[in-house]
């Protein structure tokens, strides 16, 4: 198996050594990899959580979550709670699931439910009450399901980003990753092609392949081979964030992020074994730092002892992800603001879709293009995701709020699946026939749609046709009841890997 040769990563943090650690699985004793780090430049660390495909991962690379979990305070992740995204009474909070193949019994009689309520039938349509995990997350139940239990859910994580990146650069190290503290200052371009990196001492680092995980600067990618930005401003309009970590929660753990909706943004709250991360991701053309801030504090009741830490986010992606000889991961290949926790998802998909295109192309750049499509399709499948849960909310108490409400700049993609959702047209299959169902599946547009409420006014309700009355809720209550006796108690299970 033939690799590029000298492969060159400048930044580490988690995307740079999630980088070297693939290219390092994949191509063992044919990969020269080096990663260049600025010791002056920190980590943004913006989130501290995941999506299932980091569990892929660590299995990827043979790495136990015993090795991993307690050495990052790492916690197990459900899905994500929703809290004030809609004022509607009923649908002031709802879970967004991560799949479970117990969905196979249920998610049938959610859809089938959704749209009989889109058609005036007052049949229960909250997504809570047909899926495992808002269960779990609510009972403080780790997603870890015994052997002889085959329906156990997939999972994500919480962790210190900080501490996942020393882990993942011991372990390149430990595979024969090179590793370099430079501070580069300058890139060398031959005919569209990077040569060679140069550090402030005139040291020369060549290279084959480059990959930029440098940060919002891009220094490879964007400045030096001018590959253009795409900014998502006009769709998604938080640009700012505050962080405030604070203790863990004496009374448990959680096993699930929770996003609560304040007056122009959003705040995170992710619980680790050491610590809870609290931030506030905010539109600065609606609030300054200095009131988000105070309105965090205010939210977690925090005084002003507790240090704050202001980050600005540049939300887009950049045209091609793969140009020339050089590959951008991480912040210097885009950003979609953390709500749905899609980052180290997408470096690894670039990653790893990367290898599969330089491969299937005999170890040639002759499926760029198609790499380069697939990868801004991924990008833009998400962002139509996390649009929808600003567009769809429902909420009027600021102006915020009501201008994504009143938001036009939408892609067709996100513009059919919500004329289609409030037609009563099949939901499942509009996101089938677009091909996005690998961005987002069916079950989790139905979950934000009618966790939001959006459905007919309750005045245009009617008692259920006889027709709509197929499911039986009880039936459903029993088996989810049953099912989540298998799972053990969330501390519990963490204190085992330890």
């Amino acid at each position: 198996m033939r690799a590029p040769g000298r492969i060159v990563i400048l930044g580490g943090g988690t995307a740079g050594w999630m980088a070297a650690n693939l290219f390092a699985q994949r191509w063992p004793g044919t990969a020269r990899i080096t990663v260049i780090e600025s010791p002056e430049i920190g980590i943004i660390g913006v989130g501290e959580g995941s999506t299932p495909q980091l569990k892929a991962f660590f299995d990827t690379l043979g790495i136990a979550e015993a090795a991993w979990m307690p050495a990052c305070n790492a916690t197990y992740k459900n899905g994500i709670s929703f809290h004030g995204w809609s004022d509607r009474p009923g649908h002031e909070s709802y879970f967004h699931p991560f799949p479970s193949p117990l969905d196979l019994h249920t998610a049938p009689a959610f859809f089938f439910n959704c749209q009989a309520r889109r058609f005036g039938n007052d049949v229960w349509a909250h997504p809570d009450r047909f899926f495992l995990q808002p269960r779990l997350a609510a009972q403080r139940l780790a997603p870890i399901a015994p052997e002889e239990f085959t329906l156990g859910p997939s999972y994500g994580y919480h962790f210190d980003s900080h501490l996942v990146g020393i882990f993942l650069r011991d372990h390149a190290l430990g595979r024969g990753v090179t590793h370099l503290q430079r501070r580069i200052v300058d890139v060398a371009i031959d005919n569209g092609a990077v040569t060679h990196l140069i550090a402030e001492d005139g040291e020369t680092i060549a290279g084959d392949l480059f990959v930029d995980s440098s940060g919002f600067r891009s220094v490879i990618h964007q400045a030096a081979l001018g590959v253009p930005f795409r900014s998502f401003a006009d769709t998604l309009f938080n640009d700012r964030a505050v962080v405030m970590p604070t203790p863990a929660d004496p009374s448990g753990t959680n096993a699930a992020t929770k996003s609560t909706a304040l007056s122009n943004g959003w705040a995170w709250d992710i619980p680790l074994t050491s610590r809870t991360g609290n931030g506030y991701v905010y539109a600065s053309r609606y609030t300054t730092a200095n009131e988000a801030e105070a309105e965090l504090r205010a939210y977690r009741g925090l005084g002003d002892d507790v240090p704050a830490r202001h980050l600005t986010m540049k939300v887009g992606r950049v045209e091609q992800s793969w140009a020339g000889n050089s590959l951008a991961i991480g912040l210097a290949q885009g950003f979609i603001e953390p709500l749905e926790a899609t980052a180290l998802h997408i470096v690894q998909a670039t990653v790893e879709g990367f290898i599969a295109a330089w491969e299937q192309g005999g170890f040639t750049p002759a499926n760029r293009d198609a790499f380069n499509q697939r990868i801004a399709a991924r990008y833009d499948g998400i962002r139509d995701y996390i649009v929808c849960h600003y567009r769809m909310n429902r909420r009027t108490d600021t102006p915020y709020w009501r201008d994504n409400a009143a938001n036009q700049n939408l892609s067709d993609s996100l513009k059919a699946i919500m004329t289609c959702w409030f037609t009563g047209k099949d939901l499942e299959r509009e996101i089938a026939d677009q091909g996005i169902a690998a961005y987002y599946p069916a079950t989790s547009w139905h979950c934000l749609l009618a966790g939001y409420g959006q459905f007919p006014d309750d005045d245009r309700m009617h008692a259920p046709e006889p027709a709509a009355q197929r499911h039986d809720m009880a039936a459903i209550d029993e088996l989810l009841r049953r099912a989540s006796l298998n799972f053990r108690d969330h501390k519990a299970v963490l204190a085992e890997l330890a």
